[in-house]
């Protein structure tokens, strides 16, 4: 079925929920570190999968971004149950009750992803494409998650900018 005729790739994604049942655009997989929160892989996915069938192809392309190092551990939210991932990654679901408690804190960090997510969506313009076809999606996608990390780092430096700045009650800038 096609949703939009101006760009016919569009699928409609069921989200679930009361005040939004439905969105209209295709899926994006990120994967951030654990401890800054930089991203470090975006995925634009066609054909509506579920969320499991995305995992593979977001950790060999964080792998192959990482220079060829792989992946500790990956911590996912439920809907990651039944991934089918036969690599040798720790893949760890995020139910805080059947982990043991040296990964509860780690599991925690999981929480983080949804802010970055949003952060991209809003300020990063992730919310609409303005490129063409699937290799647009893709592009728009990795676009938005460079992005997210430049304004990271520009907020890093203009922290350490202002603390060093300050001399004796006077900002110099």
């Amino acid at each position: 079925m096609m949703y939009s005729i101006h760009a016919p790739k569009v699928e409609c994604i069921s989200k679930g929920k009361a005040h939004r049942k439905y969105e209209f655009g295709n899926k994006a997989s990120y994967s951030t570190t654990s401890r800054e929160g930089f991203v470090i892989g975006a995925l634009s996915v066609h054909g509506n999968p579920c969320d499991g069938h995305t995992l593979s192809g977001a950790i060999e392309q964080a792998k192959h971004l990482c220079g060829g190092r792989k992946p500790g551990r990956v911590f996912v939210d439920q809907g990651y149950k039944g991934h089918g991932y036969a690599g040798d990654t720790g893949i760890h679901i995020c139910d805080r009750r059947k982990l043991p408690s040296g990964l509860r804190r780690r599991a925690r960090r999981r929480s983080a992803i949804g802010p970055i997510i949003g952060h991209t969506k809003n300020d990063g313009r992730l919310g609409r494409n303005y490129l063409r076809c699937i290799e647009g999606d893709r592009t728009n996608a990795m676009l938005c998650a460079v992005g997210q990390n430049l304004s990271r780092n520009l907020r890093f430096i203009s922290c350490i900018l202002c603390t060093m700045a300050h001399v004796g009650g006077i900002f110099y800038i």
